[in-house]
């Protein structure tokens, strides 16, 4: 199994809590509100205060003085937190002593201002972590940037925003790049960078305005952020950004000559993709219970959920419900096919019942026998719980399948999406079984804008007449029919003569020979390009490399390498509390490959990841700006032409429209990582956030574990158990 992601960062801010054992014991954690939220992501309160915290305060607020107790800063590397690190220390004693950890890589300029700050004497360590990861699934990550869909993609709303459009693409760029630089370094991996040659879309599409601000000129500056003096006349959105990562590789790599540690795997491979590689993906509907289950039912951000739960009483009671790793029920079943994860989730409910004697009878049956059944389990709360979490979802998705004509729907984006029939046939009949869903009523405009969509992206455009007589079969809002238009500012041909000629190069759809099931057929593109980079079938004049693998020989020799050698730190001509080891990580034989998708991913291409891991032998992790469901993907597509005005990600569209001021790339960093200081408590002192109980918890003897000055690789032991059986096809919906 690969290592978790959810559980590499977990066991890194464990254990960087736990690497401080001051003389007392008893220690202060303070957080800036990026870091305490990243901390709650993969934490509980309860298991930092086990670590000997007496409180969790946060950086910005006042604060009591206590100079009895050190005092753990776990923050963001800005300038705003710098500065209140500082002002703690001067012109009184905030703490006792200070061990600095900083989330992301600190910049020289503020490292130097806290060398020379009244705050040195106090500091008894400083150490990047590299943890600025938002560990969403134990192979995904996300950074969280949906805004980024419109900066990259949508046309400037004035002539006068030409000139910003491409520099504020350039700083959210940036910022992706440091976060996936983060990534990489968490996996202790120096990855060779393969990326996707699309067409020039967006701001990138225009030519650079004469009177763009230039970009920083300093050194270190530029690299701070992956910037480049040449990179703003690239016109590839995936080739900028990684050679922004690729900038920020070699500049962390000059820092840490001997990084990577040797772990005898073959150097990982990162692909850097965008939305444009597969249009298809996020149109689809999806049968899989993951996609299936965020495609059509009320889930707030893939992990939110409210369900009706029967009590012993027999009342129903509103319950919110989080889907997460935590939950061994929702991860072994997430990937599997609807009809599988109801079939394994009533043979894991018989299992139960047979395994407690005080139960009789054959067990369930259907999902109706499961749920008559669950009401007489009141000494089972846990168990009952999750039963009736994923009754109550698998229950409601089928009958939404039913409702919407999902089955035959779901045919024709197949059809489109593969571009051939269940039995391998070019479809002939396409518009005869399109127009009737799009005549009728009783479909949901939204899913004839999905069928109507796909329809063009398989026909590669329609005559301009065809797409008008479309939208009147459907009946479209002109809303609905500006997402159908805004698919062309992703690089989709919308309409077509008969003598225009096919455009450039493009990854295909792979039709899969195997059995499986008819409304199941379309594999993301990812998943084509990974298998054919594993095969070694890859177009490399369409996934070109940032610099060329070694050759086979040299391959070889990376993974010869015996043990790491010792890492010197960055500070190594620094005072003491600069110095900080790198722990060393388990030995793995196994490739890893990485993706990043800007502008967003699909469920369907992160179950890829995993199914992909299982099949190649290869530990993959993919990650994006953030992850899309079919109708946010649609709501966005209709205000893209606008710059996201209107839009639940951006009501008020792309800020400053003119052209931007110039920018510093660490300003650009301390605005997306700001907290405004809080204003002063009335008295008595403000709570923290943690109750004080140091003096009811027990005495513990805890082993002092070394720091890192960037990071560790921690072996996963958490990750989900996947069940994968051979599918087979069949009329799978009758049941």
């Amino acid at each position: 199994m690969p290592a978790s992601l959810i559980q590499i960062v977990r066991k890194r801010f464990l254990d960087t809590i736990k690497s401080v054992n001051p003389p007392g014991r008893w220690k202060i954690l303070v957080v800036d509100e990026h870091s305490q939220r990243l901390l709650s992501s993969v934490l509980r309160t309860f298991d930092i205060l086990e670590e000997n915290v007496t409180q969790i305060e946060l950086l910005n607020q006042n604060r009591p003085p206590q100079p009895n107790l050190e005092a753990v800063y776990i923050v963001m590397s800005t300038g705003p937190n710098v500065d209140r690190i500082i002002a703690d220390f001067t012109g009184k004693q905030q703490y006792a002593a200070a061990h600095l950890f900083f989330v992301d890589g600190l910049p020289e300029v503020l490292f130097k201002q806290i060398a020379a700050s009244a705050a040195e004497p106090y500091l008894r360590q400083l150490v990047e972590l590299y943890l600025n990861i938002w560990a969403i699934e134990s192979q995904a990550w996300s950074v969280k940037l949906p805004s980024m869909f419109f900066t990259a993609y949508g046309p400037p709303r004035t002539t006068m925003a030409q000139q910003g459009g491409r520099a504020r693409l350039i700083e959210d760029l940036r910022f992706v790049a440091r976060n996936i630089l983060n990534v990489c370094v968490t996996l202790e991996e120096l990855p060779l960078i393969r990326y996707y040659r699309g067409p020039a879309l967006g701001p990138l599409s225009i030519p650079k305005g004469r009177n763009e601000p230039e970009q920083p000129q300093s050194s270190r500056w530029r690299t701070a952020l992956g910037g480049r003096g040449d990179m703003p006349d690239e016109d590839n959105l995936c080739k900028l950004l990684a050679m922004m990562v690729q900038d920020e590789l070699d500049d962390y790599k000059k820092g840490n000559p001997d990084y990577p540690p040797a772990t005898g795997r073959q150097q990982a491979v990162l692909f850097i993709t965008d939305r444009s590689l597969d249009l298809a993906a996020p149109l689809l509907h999806e049968f899989t219970y993951q996609a299936m289950c965020n495609d059509l039912l009320p889930i707030q951000d893939g992990t939110k959920y409210r369900y009706k739960f029967q009590s012993s009483e027999g009342v129903f009671e509103d319950m919110d419900a989080t889907l997460s790793d935590a939950d061994t029920v929702w991860t072994s079943l997430r990937h599997m096919h609807m009809r599988e994860a109801i079939d394994k989730l009533m043979a894991d409910f018989n299992k139960f019942i047979t395994e407690n004697a005080e139960f009789s009878g054959n067990g369930a049956a259907t999902l109706n026998d499961m749920k008559d059944m669950l009401a007489n389990l009141p000494q089972y709360q846990e168990q009952r719980e999750k039963f009736s979490l994923h009754l109550n979802m698998a229950q409601e998705c089928m009958d939404l399948f039913q409702k919407q004509q999902l089955p035959v729907i779901g045919m024709v984006e197949q059809n489109c999406a593969t571009g051939v029939t269940a039995e391998n046939k070019t479809p002939k009949t396409l518009v005869e079984e399109m127009v009737p869903l799009l005549d009728g009523r009783d479909v949901s405009n939204a899913n004839k804008l999905r069928v109507m969509a796909l329809y063009i992206l398989y026909r590669e455009g329609v005559p301009t007449e065809d797409l008008r007589r479309l939208f009147q079969h459907a009946r479209l809002t002109q809303k609905e029919q500006d997402a159908i238009t805004a698919l062309g500012l992703l690089g989709a041909r919308l309409t077509r003569q008969p003598g225009d000629r096919d455009r450039g190069k493009k990854l295909k759809q792979k039709n899969s020979t195997d059995d499986e099931y008819e409304l199941s057929r379309y594999r993301p593109l990812v998943h084509t390009m990974l298998e054919e980079h594993c095969s070694g079938k890859l177009d490399s004049s369409l996934f070109p490399y940032v610099r060329e693998p070694p050759p086979p020989a040299a391959a070889g020799a990376l993974t010869a390498r015996a043990a790491p050698l010792p890492v010197t730190s960055l500070r190594s001509a620094k005072p003491s509390w600069h110095k900080a080891p790198r722990a060393g990580g388990p030995a793995e034989q196994k490739q890893r490959l990485l993706v990043f998708m800007a502008g967003g991913m699909t469920y369907s291409e992160m179950r890829a990841a995993y199914t992909l891991t299982e099949s190649l032998g290869r530990d993959i992790y993919i990650g994006s700006t953030h992850t899309w469901y079919p109708d946010w993907f649609i709501e966005d597509l209709k205000t893209l032409e606008k710059s996201g005005l209107g839009s639940a990600t951006l009501p008020q569209g792309v800020a400053n429209t003119g052209p931007p001021e110039p920018v510093h790339p660490q300003s650009y960093y301390d605005k997306k990582y700001f907290t405004r200081d809080a204003p002063p408590p009335p008295p008595p002192p403000a709570q923290s956030l943690a109750p004080a109980a140091a003096v009811q918890r027990p005495q513990q003897t805890l082993t002092p574990q070394p720091s890192t000055q960037r990071t560790s690789v921690a072996s996963d032991s958490g990750s989900a158990n996947k069940e994968k059986e051979k599918s087979r096809k069949r009329d799978w919906f009758k049941f």
